[in-house]
């Protein structure tokens, strides 16, 4: 919404807009039409899946172009419909980790969906356009495709300084390969020193209670999912940004977007030593990197920034002017409306199914 919608509208174009808007309380965009449906959750998604095609199916009529970015709506794609386009921006088996433990899966299930997963992302290599939102998306297909970065607005007024607000905050989704345990025991090492843990973004299934046991504990405060303009100020002004993944062996992939969020709005980063991400917080100076599941290490981050403001606000800075130079949407922003302009207008056909995959069905 507020960077692909916001070009497209600003490029004079009219958007239609298929979301769980209720079930996120999110208010629409006035200058969009807003088509509201369930959020798929859980095991219980046939209904909102359900629900999601038949509101694509009107929503296309009269449209010059269908963006899609969730896997599962591949294969509830309208029949007939015009060019259509698939934002690729998980990968398969983040996807399939996230998709297990929110539907909270049998080991069986969970461990054939990544090859279920790359098998609708071939078929749908075949038969739509596609534009990805990291190079090292390339290798998961045998065609050329565009590459738009998957980046943030760097605001163009001054943010608030680093431990302006006495907490720490957690941009994002949350799960336990993000580093939802962690995060609550470091809310649990900093309360003893009055720093607080927002946590600003959806959960999986399975550690919605963990989420929920610490913030009744007075722990943290977890917002759940926060319009992204709404986010990011929520994040301004904190001691540090969080990024707590776990270790992914023998997988090259850019830094987590919410690192350069962080760094957008002056914010230090303390993360997990996942490649990219270590190597862009110890190339720019914004941050510290601290072991996977070492959350000593990680309260130590945190109160050392506190403790040393003027540095905070030095690595604030430095993160700041790296986002602004290298990592703006606005300088995405034209490809990605001109892209869209070029297959847009193509002849509406009856588009094929990209199949029924009955486990993933099952879910």
């Amino acid at each position: 919404m507020h960077r692909q919608i916001r070009a497209l509208l600003g490029a004079g174009h009219e958007i239609t807009y298929v979301a769980p808007f209720s079930d996120c309380n999110v208010t629409p965009d006035p200058r969009i039409r807003a088509v509201d449906v369930p959020r798929a959750a859980g095991r219980r998604r046939r209904r909102a899946l359900g629900a999601a095609r038949a509101a694509l199916e009107r929503g296309v009529e009269g449209a010059d172009l269908l963006v899609v970015h969730d896997v599962e709506l591949l294969l509830r794609l309208p029949r007939r419909r015009p060019a259509t386009v698939w934002d690729v921006r998980e990968d398969p088996r983040d996807l399939a980790a996230d998709l297990a433990a929110d539907a909270r899966l049998p080991a069986g299930l969970f461990r054939s969906l990544p090859a279920l997963v790359r098998r609708i992302e071939s078929r749908a290599e075949r038969r739509l356009h596609l534009v990805l939102a990291e190079e090292s998306h390339r290798e998961r297909f045998t065609g050329s495709h565009p590459v738009v970065p998957d980046t943030t607005r760097v605001p163009r007024h001054p943010p608030l300084p680093p431990g302006h607000q006495n907490r720490v905050v957690h941009l994002g989704r949350i799960s336990h390969a993000r580093g939802a345990a962690e995060l609550v025991e470091l809310a649990r090492g900093l309360a003893p020193h009055g720093i607080r843990l927002d946590l600003i973004g959806p959960a999986d299934g399975g550690t919605r209670p963990l989420l929920r046991d610490a913030q009744r504990e007075g722990l943290l405060d977890w917002y759940g999912h926060v319009p992204d303009r709404h986010a990011l100020r929520m994040a301004e002004g904190s001691i540090a940004g969080l990024s707590f993944r776990h270790g992914s062996p023998g997988r090259d992939r850019p830094a987590p977007t919410k690192i350069i969020e962080y760094m957008a709005r002056g914010i230090p980063v303390v993360t997990t030593p996942v490649p990219a991400a270590a190597a862009l917080v110890g190339r720019v100076g914004c941050g510290a990197v601290v072991p996977f599941g070492d959350v000593g290490a990680a309260v130590r981050a945190v109160l050392a920034l506190r403790d040393d403001p003027s540095g905070a606000a030095a690595m604030g800075a430095r993160g700041r002017a790296e986002a602004a130079l290298h990592h703006d949407w606005s300088g995405h922003a034209g490809t990605f409306v001109n892209l869209l302009e070029e297959w847009a207008g193509e002849p509406v056909t009856a588009g094929r199914e990209l199949g029924s995959l009955e486990p993933w069905h099952a879910i």
